[in-house]
């Protein structure tokens, strides 16, 4: 049976079907449907959001060294926090099968940074597979299980943003009850750092047998054009190496070209390569991110190859984009966006979004805000301006920290209850031990919202929805060592000024936890919460736009100038209202 499949949802099943038992990740776009999708439709996979991409790797190390078929899944950026596990658990070796997936994004639709993981894969001696369909997808997580335990290595699964988010038919199969394999204490293998350097030449000796299977294996195999296998190279003969979904533009642009497909890019076959470019007078070598096999080809000593020099390292390919560098001419594509006149939308918070008091109150203090990942990013951007650097995940408080011993006295970090679970918890302890003033705000809105509402340790629930133990942030700050700690209502505008204003005059380390549900989660919908929808009556109304002033995308002028609330928009959470200086604001039904 065949089902149309997201790439992400093809690996879930492939997962399944490998007989994985245990699953553990971090959300992150391109990445975040794998683990969503193993919890609500595979209950036989152990699923779990884990506090961050460090701690979801070290889990599933320990599972498969105890024998179990694991699945670890990250955006990019992520495999950064796990680098340090990732690098040294090829030195002991896995027991079950391990695949890590690193799901890359070009043109950083949703990252800081673009960045091409196959050369941490390199650096930490373990093989990377990359599908170029939904159907490899599904199928190259039961193979990496297989080459894990054959070698007894971390396999990597690379995917970018079109292949983790296109649809494909994916042929289903049935799952495989792998055994779990025995755990036998070895001291010398997982226990004393200083016996790695015997275990070093063996790590060696494993990346030459995985070049050898790499010659032989049936998913990096050449698609000779007909009659050209072994001929002499024609003038004008042109081949091409590539992987992934740069796969599908050239087969899309070059459906009779002779192709080799790399389903294994590291380590490369060298004899199939050197083979398969000797047979041309041009390969070109198209692969999304940096030139990883290209370098490669030529460190092979091949002369024959093109590649980044026409088709660029910066942001994704498309069939046009390779089309034009090669100079071969592109159909027009109707722009299907001027179909419907639509007005530009930039960048904003959401409706009824609870970070809009605290970057309002941020700008009315003129203080340097550090800023870190989430949707409280979009606070640098206008009508705020008032988040003033944006690195990584837990980023903010150190930052600030250093802004602060550059002269910048009360500066301010600025982080969400996710990002500080991740990653922002040993910072803020480095900077009350090191004797800190800097204030810390932390928007507690119960989720990780920016990647769509999933849990955390502080949410209180699991990944499957179940009740969980709630992590008590203002306690955990008390811990650290933070005598001045408010908790706010995030929606009660005066009191986030002043719980804001008092934080930043405080001698010392203060923190603000400015709380408030994310609008988004299911149980923020006015009609669970029993409530109308804000009117304006314009009766009362001046016209003096202080509402607008709140910068809500729901608020907008009628033609007589009057502001008028969307009902459908509208999330009743009272900012507008507690603004309007002739009461004019107030629930659908009840007195203004």
């Amino acid at each position: 049976m065949k089902e149309l499949l997201l790439g992400n949802e093809a690996i879930a099943r492939g997962a399944w079907e490998a007989g994985v038992k245990f699953a553990s990740g971090y959300p992150g776009t391109p990445s975040t449907e794998i683990l969503e999708t193993l919890a609500a439709k595979y209950p036989e996979v152990d699923s779990q959001w884990s506090a961050n991409e460090k701690v979801a790797f070290e889990e599933g190390m320990g599972a498969a060294i105890g024998g179990l078929r694991v699945l670890v899944t990250m955006k990019m950026v992520g495999l950064n926090v796990a680098a340090d596990s990732f690098m040294v658990f090829p030195y002991s070796g896995t027991n079950g099968g391990f695949v890590v997936i690193s799901a890359d994004d070009p043109g950083m639709h949703s990252s800081q940074n673009e960045q091409d993981n196959r050369y941490l894969a390199q650096m930490a001696k373990a093989p990377v597979l990359e599908p170029s369909t939904a159907q490899e997808c599904k199928d190259f997580i039961k193979l990496g299980m297989e080459i894990s335990e054959k070698f007894s290595v971390p396999v990597m699964l690379r995917t970018t943003t079109r292949l983790a988010h296109h649809k494909g038919l994916v042929e289903l199969g049935d799952r495989v009850e792998a055994p779990t394999r025995e755990f036998t204490p070895d001291a010398k293998r997982f226990s004393v750092p200083i016996y790695r350097t015997l275990l070093r030449p063996g790590v060696e000796k494993r990346v030459a047998e995985m070049r050898e299977y790499a010659e032989a294996a049936p998913i990096n195999h050449a698609e000779w054009r007909l009659g050209e296998a072994g001929r002499p190279p024609a003038k004008g003969s042109v081949g091409f190496v590539t992987c992934s979904i740069a796969y599908q533009y050239v087969r899309e642009i070059m459906p009779d070209a002779s192709v080799f497909r790399l389903g294994m890019t590291h380590p490369l076959p060298p004899r199939a390569l050197k083979e398969f470019c000797a047979a041309h007078e041009t390969v070109y070598v198209v692969e999304e991110g940096e030139p990883f096999v290209e370098d490669h080809l030529a460190a092979m000593g091949i002369t024959n190859i093109v590649g980044k020099s026409i088709f660029g390292v910066i942001g994704e390919y498309s069939p046009e984009r390779i089309a034009k560098a090669m100079g071969l001419s592109v159909p027009e594509k109707p722009d299907f966006a001027k179909e419907i006149p639509l007005l530009p939308r930039p960048p904003m918070l959401c409706t009824g979004c609870g970070h809009r008091t605290v970057f309002d109150s941020l700008k009315q203090l003129k203080v340097t805000v550090a800023g870190d990942i989430g949707c409280y990013t979009m606070g640098a951007l206008p009508p705020y301006e008032a988040s003033h650097t944006t690195f990584c995940m837990g980023a903010s408080i150190s930052t600030a920290f250093g802004l602060e011993r550059a002269g910048h006295e009360r500066a301010v970090a600025i982080i969400g209850d996710s990002t500080f679970v991740h990653a922002g918890i040993p910072a803020l302890i480095d900077a009350v031990y090191n004797g800190s003033s800097l204030t810390l705000v932390i928007l507690d809105n119960a989720t990780t919202g920016m990647t769509g509402q999933q849990s955390h340790p502080a949410a209180g629930k699991t990944l499957r929805g179940k009740p969980a133990p709630k992590l008590d942030l203002e306690g955990l700050v008390r811990a650290a060592g933070v005598k001045q700690v408010q908790v706010v209502d995030t929606w009660q505008r005066k009191e986030v000024v002043r719980a804001i204003r008092s934080a930043v005059a405080h001698d010392g380390p203060a923190v603000v936890i400015a709380q408030g549900p994310c609008q988004r989660l299911p149980e923020m919908k006015l009609s669970e919460r029993g409530l109308k929808p804000y009117v304006v009556d314009e009766e009362l109304c001046t016209q003096c736009d202080a509402c607008f002033k709140v910068w809500c995308p729901a608020i907008t002028r009628t033609a007589q100038g009057f502001p008028v609330i969307d009902a459908v928009d509208c999330t009743a959470c009272t900012v507008c209202a507690q603004v309007c200086p002739a009461d004019a604001i107030g629930p659908l039904g009840g007195a203004c």
